[in-house]
C-alpha cells in the first residue's frame, strides 16, 4: 500500500479483512468499522472501501503468507494497472478471479471474468417519467432512452444519500439488471401483483411505480426488518399501492388473493453480483448452489396456484449457475403443465430474437448478472 496511506487507515482495512467471513460480509463489517472510527472523512472512507474491495477482487493473485500491508500493496498495484488497461491481465490468468468450483457450475468466459475485475457502475432509477430532469439536477449522469428513460448511470462523486432529490423520493439506487426485471414484469395500473421475495423492496417499488400507484402489490419476505425498510422507502417515494406481509416461503401463503402477476426474485448464490461484492466469491460454496436450487423450486411451486387464469409468473435470480437457472426453469415446466413458458426479449436489445429465458451478463449491461424466465397460466 502507498506510503501516503495513513497507518490509521491501514489498520481499519486490516481489521475489516480480519473480521470478514461467511457470516460477516465485508461490506457490512466495513460500514461498522467506518461508523465507529473517529476523524474519517468521506474521502478517506472511500479510499478505505476501495482498498478492501481491491483486496478481494485480486485475492486469487495474492500471497497470503506475507504481511497484510504487502498483500494490499500488491492488490492495489494490480488494480491500478488493470483499470488503466484491462489487457494487462491475459485471459489465461483470469481464472484466478473465481474459485475453481465455478468452472463446473457456470459458463465461465474471459469476458465475464474480465468484467468481474472492473469497478462496478452505480445505477439509479428515477421515478416514472422523471429521468432526464433528475439527471440534469444531479449532474454527471448518463441517462438512457426508450424503456430506459428513467435509468441513470451516476458518474459523479457526491454522496447521493445526502441529496435533496434522494430525500424527496425522486430516485432509488437500483442496478440496471434489476430494472430490467421490472420492465419485463410490465405490471399495468389496476392489476394485482405479488413480489414474493421482496427483500428491502427495490423491485417492489419499481413495480408499484410502473402501476402508477393504482391497483395493488403484495410484498412479502421472511424477515421483518426488510419489510420495515421497504415501508420507509415507500413512504419516501410516496408509494401507497402495496401491502407488506411476512412469508417464510412455505405452503401457508400470506394471502388467498389471486394475482395477475407474481414475481419470485429468489434467494440465490449471487454469482451475478460478484463484480460489486468481490468477497462473496470466496465465501460462496458449491453446496450453496444445490441447496438454493431446492429453495427456488419450493418457492415457485408454492406460489404457482395463486395465479389467475392468464396470470404470469416471473422468475429472476442474480446468479449464473446452471442449477439455479435453466435447471429450475425446466423443473417447474415439467411439474406444472398448466404453466406455459413465455418468450422473453431484453428491452435493451429489442431486435434480438426472443427466447424462453433471458441471460443478462455483466459484460453486456455494465450491471449485475441476471437470469429471467416466465410462464403464463393457461387454465
Amino acid at each position: 500500500m502507498s506510503d501516503c496511506f495513513a497507518d490509521r487507515d491501514l489498520k481499519i482495512v486490516a481489521t475489516v479483512i480480519a473480521k470478514s467471513n461467511r457470516e460477516h460480509p465485508a461490506d457490512a463489517v466495513l460500514r461498522t468499522e467506518l461508523r465507529n472510527a473517529k476523524g474519517i472523512s468521506r474521502y478517506d472512507g472511500a479510499d478505505i472501501s476501495e482498498a478492501v474491495f481491491a483486496y478481494y477482487r485480486w485475492l486469487g493473485w495474492l500471497d497470503q503468507t506475507v504481511a497484510i500491508k504487502e498483500q494490499l500493496n500488491r492488490a492495489l498495484e494490480l488494480d491500478a494497472a488493470f483499470q488503466k488497461n484491462p489487457a494487462n491481465i491475459p485471459d489465461a490468468e483470469l481464472v484466478r478471479a473465481v474459485p475453481e468450483w465455478v468452472m463446473s457450475q457456470a459458463n465461465v468466459s474471459p469476458e465475464w471474468l474480465r468484467t468481474l475485475q472492473m469497478k462496478p457502475k452505480l445505477w439509479l432509477r428515477a421515478r416514472l417519467g422523471q429521468g432526464r430532469g433528475l439527471a440534469e439536477r444531479l449532474g454527471e449522469c448518463w441517462v438512457g432512452d426508450g424503456p430506459f428513460a428513467d435509468a441513470l448511470r451516476y458518474e459523479g462523486s457526491e454522496d447521493l444519500f445526502r441529496t435533496a432529490e434522494f430525500h424527496a423520493g425522486e430516485f432509488e439506487l437500483q442496478d440496471i439488471s434489476s430494472q430490467i426485471v421490472g420492465l419485463i414484469c410490465n405490471p399495468q395500473p389496476g392489476e394485482t401483483w405479488w413480489d414474493a421475495c421482496a427483500g428491502e423492496g427495490g423491485k417492489a417499488l419499481h413495480l408499484c411505480d410502473l402501476m402508477r400507484n393504482k391497483g395493488l402489490l403484495w410484498a412479502s419476505d421472511r424477515v421483518e426488518w426488510r419489510l420495515k425498510k421497504l415501508k420507509m422507502r415507500a413512504a419516501r417515494a410516496k408509494i401507497f399501492n402495496y401491502r407488506a406481509a411476512l412469508w417464510d416461503g412455505g405452503v401457508r401463503l400470506p394471502t388467498k388473493t389471486k394475482f395477475d402477476g407474481i414475481l419470485v426474485d429468489a434467494p440465490c448464490a449471487g454469482l451475478g453480483t460478484w463484480q460489486r461484492n468481490p468477497q462473496a466469491r470466496w465465501t460462496t460454496r458449491p453446496q450453496d448452489v444445490s441447496e438454493l436450487s431446492e429453495v427456488q423450486n419450493t418457492l415457485l411451486t408454492n406460489v404457482a396456484a395463486s395465479l389467475k387464469p392468464g396470470g404470469r409468473l416471473i422468475y429472476s435470480v442474480c446468479t449464473l449457475t446452471e442449477a439455479e437457472t435453466v435447471g429450475v426453469a425446466k423443473s417447474i415446466t415439467d411439474q406444472f403443465p398448466q404453466l406455459k413458458p413465455l418468450s422473453l426479449s431484453n428491452p435493451a436489445k429489442p431486435h434480438a430474437p426472443a427466447a424462453s429465458h433471458l441471460w443478462i451478463w455483466p459484460q453486456d449491461m455494465q450491471g449485475n448478472g441476471m437470469f429471467i424466465c416466465a410462464w403464463q397460466r393457461a387454465d
